[in-house]
């Protein structure tokens, strides 16, 4: 579902309520961690994560979703542009905005499908 634009957000591109896994590692590191996207535009994400990330840092992304009765993903490397505590049940999370800062023309449709079906 779309997010209702308001004053003080007057976003490019909409945003999309989604609830998706995702697997992601710290460029150049090569631990993988999981996370949830909580929304998602053409241009970035917004996720839920038991990891705290520092804003400027650098993440390899692969978002995961069903296809059919198949598991597809696409790969996304994107920025925290910002970060904030999230209580989640009884421990604390993360949320953090990241905008996309490479992703493929194919992986960028795939991105552009899943969003059309989220609306």
């Amino acid at each position: 579902m779309e997010d209702s634009g308001s004053s003080r957000d007057k976003r490019e591109h909409a945003r999309f309520h989604v609830s998706l896994p995702i697997e992601f590692r710290v460029t150049n590191d090569r631990h993988v961690h999981g996370a949830m996207v909580v929304n998602a535009s053409e241009t970035g994400l917004l996720i839920q994560s038991p990891k705290n990330i520092p804003v400027g840092t650098k993440l390899n992304i692969a978002v995961l979703f069903s296809k059919g009765f198949e598991l597809a993903n696409f790969e996304v490397v994107a920025e925290v542009v910002w970060t904030k505590t999230y209580p989640n049940e009884d421990r604390e999370g993360y949320q953090f905005g990241l905008r996309f800062v490479h992703i493929l023309e194919e992986d960028r449709q795939k991105l552009k499908h899943l969003l059309g079906e989220a609306y």
